[in-house]
């Protein structure tokens, strides 16, 4: 097993790494909550009949009272309407305060099962159990909560650190090939921010199969990263935008497919691009980096290119938290493996974006 510990301090939590793993997670989060009588599951349909029984009854052998509260499929599901939902039927189940959640699933899942976690009675004690690339390498870590907004995505939310965090590769198996290249997105965005030599490892490693053959490692590097990056910025004013590598423009091109033509993933990929590109113009990034970038997730059939219009950028980049007055903290690359935020004005930042129009 590979073991990660995030150092905040009376928040510590570990991160555990192992095929199989899910199968222990019942003594795995009875360790972390040895008061906890009862465990609100949540999970979507899609992950319900793959793995819901099974945890279920490791849960129950150890000593919860356990119920599933399943949501339907897909980002319509991390909605306040849910979310209230939610909170509704946690009350039924009896959930006090020495109890917990558990979200079973992708980011959708765990996004809306944290939000829930950290709100419902003030606050309940929170489990994240990802099955999804994105979900384990990103999401899962870091304690960000959220639910969406009509005006965008994750506008309500929260920081609530899990108290455990239950990796087990096994999961990513069951999932489609375009679902896992989707997450492949984040995995390559750590190399970009932080790790040239990770980078080079996944360029050289364009296949499923390859990538597969390696997902422990990939995991725990991704992992690793991440939790140091949140030991010393939890709160995401200063090391932590480094992580929104894409993210800017990501989600002014998710905007501009109304969260339904293109995954996150993909938005983060071709917003991976934009930056290299925005960086070049602003004599932060290499020349030779955009082509780098692009080639690598080109061979993970990931976009590098999505048309967005002036009205999609300015949305985005107003509904932007890494915003501050007039200003925004775009992430930038001043090389592969070294990221950097850059202040500059909103308005700058649109008039640059009509080249890439």
């Amino acid at each position: 097993m590979k073991t990660l510990t995030v150092n905040l301090p009376g928040r510590e939590y570990d991160i555990l790494i192992e095929r199989g793993l899910l199968s222990q997670a019942g003594e795995r989060v009875r360790a972390v909550l040895p008061r906890a009588r009862k465990l609100a599951v949540v999970t979507d349909s899609n992950v319900e009949p793959l793995y819901g029984n099974g945890l279920l009854n490791s849960l129950s052998a150890a000593g919860f009272e356990c119920r599933l509260f399943v949501v339907p499929a897909g980002e319509e599901s991390k909605s306040p309407s849910q979310l209230s939902a939610l909170w509704e039927s946690f009350m039924d189940f009896g959930l006090t305060r020495t109890d917990g959640v558990a979200a079973l699933g992708g980011g959708v899942v765990g996004d809306l099962a944290g939000f829930a976690a950290a709100t419902i009675l003030r606050g309940v004690a929170f489990v994240q159990i990802p099955t999804t690339l994105l979900s384990q390498v990103d999401s899962s870590v870091g304690g960000k909560v959220a639910v969406d907004l009509d005006h965008g995505k994750n506008l309500a939310g929260a920081f609530y650190q899990p108290k455990l965090v239950l990796m087990d590769p096994d999961t990513l198996d069951t999932l489609p090939l375009p679902v896992f290249m989707d997450g492949m997105a984040e995995v390559v965005k750590y190399g970009c921010i932080w790790d040239r030599d990770f980078f080079d490892f996944l360029a050289a490693r364009p296949s499923r199969p390859e990538l597969t053959a390696d997902i422990e490692h990939i995991l725990y590097t991704c992992c690793d990263i991440k939790r140091q990056v949140v030991a010393k910025d939890e709160l995401d004013t200063g090391l932590r935008m480094i992580l929104n590598f894409g993210h800017t423009l990501g989600h002014a091109y998710e905007l501009a497919g109304h969260y339904i033509e293109w995954t996150h993933g993909q938005a983060v990929a071709a917003g991976m691009g934009a930056a290299a590109q925005l960086g070049v113009a602003l004599g932060v990034t290499p020349p030779d980096v955009p082509g780098k970038i692009e080639d690598t997730l080109a061979s993970l059939g990931l976009p590098t290119v999505i048309s967005c219009s002036r009205e999609d950028y300015a949305a985005a980049v107003g509904l932007d938290k890494k915003g501050a007055g007039a200003d925004i903290t775009l992430i930038l690359l001043d090389k592969i493996g070294h990221a950097l935020p850059r202040k500059l004005p909103k308005a700058e930042l649109l008039q640059r974006l009509e080249a890439l129009l």
